[in-house]
């Protein structure tokens, strides 16, 4: 089996508040960038990757690379105006002689080599799978600044990245969505869309994704302490 790595970095960082493209905002020493590149390299079923970037940032993703050590194939290419838009731009980069897709966000820079594999394996299975955890806070819906319903949360999960797709099956469904207008905030909706079966697979809750400066804050915190794997 054959799998190519697509990491999405080519978000601002706006709500960061920082100066620099999110995936480029330095933690424990390193680009944010830096750790997804690390994971997928030593993913013994990835043969390469694609990472996506701002257009004005190449430069500093190929420097970004060259200090992760890693030692398969990676391309380059300036990302679209949204998340979508630059999975399907890095699709278009994957070899045909891959298997399967794994798609991350650079912005969880604590996915384990370990969480990406068992996702490689489940979507070969399956069709598709993806890193998930139950939902575990009460959920509440809203109108105006008033609850109005409380949500059962059995059967809930979190969707993460690392998600991972047969790449036909992926590819399929991004044309598809192209073609209907259709817009998804992640991979697998594109896929369920199509009715094919999406696994879940375990994920971590120190797999979070870095959107605000709280999130970063504590991202520091956890390579402080020495917890990430």
């Amino acid at each position: 089996m054959k799998a190519s790595a697509i990491i999405v970095a080519a978000g601002s960082g706006r709500r960061l508040g920082c100066d620099l493209p999110k995936a480029f905002v330095p933690l424990g020493g390193h680009p944010m960038l830096y750790y997804a590149v690390r994971a997928v390299g030593a993913v013994k079923d990835i043969t390469e990757a694609v990472i996506t970037l701002p257009a004005e940032m190449l430069g500093e993703g190929r420097s970004v690379v060259r200090g992760t050590g890693v030692d398969i194939p990676v391309k380059l290419t300036a990302g679209g105006a949204e998340r979508q838009d630059s999975v399907r731009i890095a699709l278009a980069l994957v070899s045909a002689e891959s298997d399967v897709v794994v798609v991350h966000d650079a912005a969880r820079p604590f996915a384990s080599p370990r969480l990406f594999g068992e996702s490689i394996r489940a979507a070969y299975l399956a069709g598709g799978a993806i890193a998930a955890i139950p939902v575990s806070d009460t959920l509440k819906q809203v109108d105006g600044d008033a609850i109005v319903a409380t949500a059962p949360r059995i059967g809930l999960y979190c969707a993460q990245t690392p998600q991972a797709f047969r790449r036909e099956l992926l590819a399929r469904a991004h044309d598809e969505a192209t073609r209907d207008r259709i817009a998804a905030t992640d991979d697998a909706e594109l896929v369920e869309r199509l009715g094919a079966r999406v696994a879940i697979v375990e994920g971590s809750s120190l797999n979070f994704k870095i959107t605000t400066r709280d999130d970063l804050a504590i991202a520091q915190a956890v390579i402080a302490a020495g917890l990430t794997t």
